[in-house]
Parts: structure tokens; sequence; C-alpha cells
């Protein structure tokens, strides 16, 4: 099937039938006007259908090109995690099989991030027969014109499940996320032109894996996620309901003022898609589930976890939560949200 433009009348049948979903956000909502179409009204789903997939964008020689790498086939074993690679180019509307991340097993819990005209891939965990998870420090550059994955200076500490947000198309922001059997709070920071690490004011909420985040221009949010709680002895994971926003120092990128906000309307949501709405002024945080899981899909508590078609926006001038209609269909397991003019794409 061919993914349709969501039109504000478009029947909800139609939006249950398809079978991969691509949200087109700015289409959706009934009180944004028709934009300039940075991609065909168009696109093709995935080459296989994944969840947990690290994904990116760039713009490159005039065409955007969406980014997948890695994630969690449908078998939802250790045995599906997958290292497979795929490019979507806005010139030609197709998918191309990239080269596979060269690890030497599939990883979940990775994040993308492009900056300075490349794809940069983060860490992530890989899982052993017996489940158990070992974070990984690696660090991989995806040249987009020569296709190549290059390793370049290695986490100092390695996080998976992390939220990586770019400022100003060179550093890259890890915000708290797991490491081997806890949350840290650390914001590592990547300078992706001298290829450095440095370490940025820490994340001052209950550290978490699997939240969400966004920046635009110097304000940045991050929301909800899984805490570790350990009472006498034993370890329990329960949904954070925190919400931070950040704003960073104009003459240091390291120094970050944190403070609490208001939470989203409603209860907190694990692994949901967060991206930037530059026209709005805004910060999406879209979809998630209610109950937080294990890698496939089965609640901490034992429950098959449920997605949620929840849509909601940030607006940075007021400091305001605002409700926008709910997704066609429910969706969570992201890694992030494509985010091109109007559109955001999942």
């Amino acid at each position: 099937q061919t993914l349709r433009r969501c039109a504000a009348d478009a029947p909800p049948s139609r939006m249950r039938s398809i079978l991969a979903l691509v949200l087109l956000l700015g289409a959706c909502t009934r009180d944004v006007p028709p934009v300039s179409q940075p991609l065909d009204a168009d696109v093709a789903p995935l080459p296989m259908p994944l969840s947990n997939n690290a994904i990116a964008s760039l713009q490159v020689d005039g065409a955007v090109r969406i980014y997948s790498f890695m994630g969690l086939g449908t078998g939802k074993t250790h045995a599906d995690i997958v290292r497979a690679a795929f490019e979507y180019d806005s010139a030609s509307g197709m998918w191309r099989r990239l080269p596979d991340v060269p690890v030497p097993e599939g990883r979940l819990a990775s994040v993308a991030a492009a900056a300075n005209g490349a794809v940069y891939l983060f860490g992530g965990y890989s899982v052993a027969a017996d489940g158990h998870e070992i974070s990984t420090p690696d660090v991989l550059r995806f040249d987009p014109g020569l296709r190549t994955y290059r390793r370049v200076a290695p986490m100092p500490i390695p996080v998976d499940d992390s939220v990586a947000l770019v400022y100003e198309d060179r550093w890259i922001y890890l915000i708290s996320g797991w490491h081997q059997d806890r949350n840290l709070p650390l914001v590592q920071v990547y300078d992706s032109a001298e290829n450095r690490w440095a370490r940025a004011t820490d994340f001052p909420g209950a550290p978490v894996f699997g939240h969400a985040g966004a920046l635009l221009g110097r304000h940045l949010l991050v929301c909800d996620g899984v805490r570790l709680d350990i009472f006498a002895g034993k370890r329990t994971f329960s949904a954070s309901p925190e919400c931070w926003r950040g704003e960073i120092a104009q003459e240091d990128h390291r120094r970050i003022a944190w403070r609490r906000i208001a939470p989203h309307p409603g209860s907190p949501r694990y692994r949901m898609a967060a991206g930037a709405d530059t026209k709005r002024d805004a910060l999406l945080f879209l979809g998630g589930s209610e109950n937080p899981y294990n890698y496939n899909g089965i609640g901490y508590d034992g429950r098959p976890s449920p997605a949620s078609s929840r849509a909601q926006a940030y607006d940075l001038a007021s400091d305001r939560w605002r409700e926008l209609r709910p997704l066609p269909e429910a969706s969570m397991d992201h890694r992030g949200l494509i985010s091109i003019d109007r559109r955001h794409y999942l």
C-alpha cells in the first residue's frame, strides 16, 4: 500500500486500513492551512515492519532523506533484533536498503541524530538469548553521500533508551538514559565538528529511560519515561510524570537552566515520539504507551502494553500544553519524530 496524506476530513475507516503509519500532522490538524510540500504527498512504507528503530532526516542534494537504523522485527524476540538500515529519498519517492549497521549483532534503544551533514547513531543495547542486556558505547557516523559508516569517539558513559537533541547543527545532547543496571542523570554532549565529548548540566529530574524530548532554538523539553525505584532491595519500574524545560546558555552550550513544568494532560507515557514544530513555536509529543514494558511489548506488570493515540503540543511562548487531534492509529515504541516544515512523520 501507499500511505496517503491525512486530510482533516479523512474517514477513520481509511486510516485504520493503513498497515504502516506515516503521520502528517500539519495536514491533519484542523487549524493549520496547507503548506508547501517538502516530500511527496504519498510516502511508501518501510521495506520491513519495525519498532524501536533509530530515525533521522537530512537535506541531501536538494532532496529530503529519511533514515532508519536497526530495531525489532515482528517476532519480538532477541533473535528478531536487526542490523538493517534504510534510506527514503524524496527525489525518487522510494526506499533503498543500505549496508547493515556494522555491529556484531542488532541493537535496541539506539538513537540517531543528524548534524553537520551526517547522521550519528548512538549506543543502544544488545540482548542475549537469556535476556541479558548490555549497554554499548559505540557511536557511528553515517555518510549520506558515500553510504558508509565510520566509528567516532565513543560515549564516555554508555547509555541507551536516551534522548538525542541537536543544537545549532553541531552539538548533540544525550539526556539521561539507562546504563547497564540503572538510570543516569547525565547530559553528555557530542561535538560533531571536533569529534569530542563534554558534559553539560545534569538532568535534574528523576533519571529515566524511554523518555521523550524535543528542542527548538535554545529551548528543550524532556517528559515522562520510566524511573527505577529500589525498596528493601527490590527493584521496581514505574512511569515518571515529570516534565522538565531547559534553556541552553548562549555563551556556553554546556550550561542548561532547567525548570520543572506542569506535566502534559493525562497519564505519563513511555517511548513517545517527540519533535519540534517550527511554524507554531511548539514541541510535539505523540503516541507512546501508558504501561511501561520490556522490549517485546509486555508490560513490567506482565500484561501486553496498549499503544496510545494521544497527540499533544507544548507552546513555548505561553508555557502551556495543547491537546491535538488524536493520531489516526495508536502508535508506540518510537525513537524519535521526523519533523520537516509543518509535517511530522512516525
